[in-house]
């Protein structure tokens, strides 16, 4: 029910030729072996989950955050059931090594992009964890890779603590200065995930539409 009023929410107040999107973030928990739970389990609760979006007035949906590639398959098999009718894209977080871009649980760009073509998705792509700048390098080492399009919403930097309250090490003007760069190495869909405010989002978009 909740996510159907927040889509309902959305939609209402959406300006004409703009887009409501459905977002599916992961459970928090584990598939087996690592977990107790099985596909089927996770499976159905993204149907659930997409269900309400779309009855609430999504265009499509965006599953995003997922740290395994497993989960983020299962939210793509789950909203396709509950949502028939509703483009899927999907991103997943990532974490830079000496060896690479890999998922908490290991997977690769390699690995990450053949399981989402085999899918079918429109687009897919990265968000959370990274900088502006080591998103607009993931991108680079991504492109080569594929043709579908790429998404891109970096984090505002790493989060710390200063005198009660977090704050995020990338200021508005550096994590912009990354923007350009972003779009040169493949970025097609780009946003703000976790440290952005309105005020980095305005100022994106106003940069992007000047590109």
């Amino acid at each position: 029910m909740r996510a159907f009023h927040a889509a309902r929410i959305a939609a209402s107040v959406r300006p004409p030729g703009k887009f409501v999107a459905g977002d599916i973030g992961p459970t928090g928990k584990f598939l087996k072996p690592q977990g107790p739970y099985d596909e089927g389990e996770f499976e159905s609760g993204f149907a659930v989950q997409a269900e309400g979006l779309a009855e609430g007035g999504a265009d499509f949906l965006l599953i995003e955050t997922m740290f395994d590639l497993r989960e983020a398959l299962c939210a793509v098999r789950g909203s396709r059931r509950g949502a028939p009718g509703l483009p899927v894209l999907a991103s997943l977080t990532f974490n830079r090594s000496k060896r690479g871009f890999f998922t908490l649980m290991g997977d690769s760009l390699e690995k990450c992009t053949r399981a989402f073509e085999e899918a079918g998705l429109p687009a897919f792509g990265a968000n959370c964890t990274l900088s502006s700048g080591d998103m607009a390098d993931l991108l680079a080492a991504w492109k080569p890779l594929t043709s579908v399009p790429l998404i891109a919403q970096a984090n505002a930097g790493k989060p710390d603590l200063a005198s009660g309250r977090v704050v995020y090490s990338q200021s508005e003007d550096a994590y912009l200065a990354e923007i350009p760069r972003l779009i040169e190495n493949g970025a097609r869909i780009i946003g703000g995930c976790c440290g952005t405010t309105p005020g980095y989002i305005r100022r994106m978009a106003a940069l992007i539409g000047a590109i």
